[in-house]
Order: structure tokens, then sequence, then C-alpha cells
């Protein structure tokens, strides 16, 4: 595993943290009325969400790149 490809990775776990710290310190607001609630929710599922997906583009772009490079090399 390449240093740049776990920065990355621990980049976009960092991100997902601080996301839930931000949902559990806004959470006693947004429980008190159940549409914030419901925004506070579909934030934090949706943020989470678009962090993994960055990452598993990431992840397999980091992959083909190092199949690519076995290929040439079998040349």
């Amino acid at each position: 595993m390449s240093t740049a490809f776990f920065i990355k990775t621990l980049g976009y776990a960092v991100s997902i943290i601080s996301v839930l710290l931000l949902a559990i310190v806004s959470w006693k607001s947004a429980h008190e009325s159940r549409w914030l609630t419901y925004a506070l929710l579909g934030g934090v599922a949706t943020s989470v969400s678009g962090m993994g997906l960055r990452w598993a583009s990431h992840f397999m772009a980091h992959r083909e790149e190092a199949e690519r490079k076995m290929r040439e090399q079998k040349k």
C-alpha cells in the first residue's frame, strides 16, 4: 500500500468521524423537532455515504493502476 493511498484512506476516516461527532453535538437540538431529526440523520447518512463512495472509487482506481503496472511488467 502506498503512502498516498494510506493518507487518503485516513482522510476519509477522519471526515466520517468528524461528521458523526458533529451529529452527536447537534442531536439535542435536532431531537426537539421531527423534521430537524430527519434532516440531521439524512445529512449524516448522505455525507458518510458520499465519502464511502469516493473512497471506493479511489480504491478501485488504485487497484486498476496496480494491475496495469503488473501487466506492463509481464510484457
